[in-house]
């Protein structure tokens, strides 16, 4: 969950540019057709350039990361192919650094940021935000073997570095375990969310902390050998950032809710095993905090 600490730009699961080759195991893809009323509100700098420019850190499974190929894809691409669809339009997307998207909108360079953003309030006064997705955190432990995350006291636990889990929220489990004369939560910060995953599976670490639909994704993809602790917490949503006042945020919300109505939304969160963060209205700025 990319959010803010600090007064500063926090992301949780967009660090570096590495490619990363994925599993192999894109999601089956949905097809959808163009709607002409919602189409013609999609401004006309878009409507003439025919597509639509979109800023995007990689990686982040399963939202937005590298195939094989070196192909951009995941859970936010397949979204947005398809509002892009419904809207007439292509997406054009541009590997960013998570900390320029949304200066590079507020210039003009891209039209949407889309890098499993938070829309927050204090983001909001930068860009404004059509809302897509509800993430929390949603801690995991390797199968059989409990992990309480009100109690980790003493335990080694995988997240991230520079996300918010790695920022803020285990270091406050820490510093209250501390504070109550328990042992200090061992937290082990990884360059890349696949490398904290891969940690919990070899057993290296007790538990790890990440956005919901990256540990969703994980335990999926885990081979029974890791599960969740607990359940999701800090919900949140996910929007795509484009410049303040523009009014390409409507045409977006109108195009996801279509999809929304129509229940290729669904088809899209099912394929990608992010089911659980699904919304059922899309809104424009639709920050909780």
């Amino acid at each position: 969950m990319c959010v803010i600490a600090g007064g500063a730009l926090v992301l949780t699961g967009c660090t570096s540019n590495t490619e990363d080759a994925g599993s192999g195991n894109e999601a089956e893809k949905v097809q959808v057709d163009k709607v002409d009323a919602i189409a013609a509100q999609l401004p006309d700098k878009q409507k003439q350039a025919g597509k639509l420019v979109i800023g995007v850190n990689v990686p982040y499974q399963p939202n937005e990361y590298k195939d094989a190929s070196g192909k951009i894809v995941g859970f936010d691409v397949d979204l947005m192919n398809a509002v892009t669809a419904v809207l007439g339009v292509q997406a054009e997307y541009v590997e960013s650094a998570f900390e320029k998207i949304i200066p590079a909108i507020q210039a003009g360079t891209y039209d949407v940021g889309m890098s499993s953003i938070t829309d927050s309030k204090e983001r909001e006064e930068q860009v404004d935000f059509t809302t897509y997705f509800n993430a929390g955190i949603q801690w995991a432990q390797q199968a059989g073997k409990p992990v309480d995350p009100e109690n980790a006291c003493g335990k080694r636990v995988a997240v991230q570095a520079t996300t918010v889990e790695h920022t803020d929220e285990v270091p406050a489990k820490s510093a209250a375990c501390v504070a109550a004369g328990k042992p200090a939560i061992d937290i082990q910060a990884f360059d890349e969310q696949s490398q904290a995953t891969n940690a919990l599976v070899l057993g290296q670490v007790d538990a790890m902390s990440a956005d919901s639909p990256v540990t969703a994704y994980a335990i999926k993809q885990g081979g029974g050998k890791i599960e969740s602790a607990g359940s999701v917490f800090d919900s949140a949503p996910y929007g795509w950032a484009v410049p303040k006042g523009s009014p390409l945020a409507a045409a977006l919300q109108k195009a996801v809710q279509h999809l929304i109505d129509s229940g290729q939304y669904k088809t899209i969160t099912d394929n990608w095993g992010v089911q659980d963060g699904a919304i059922t209205t899309s809104v424009i700025n639709g920050a909780t905090n």
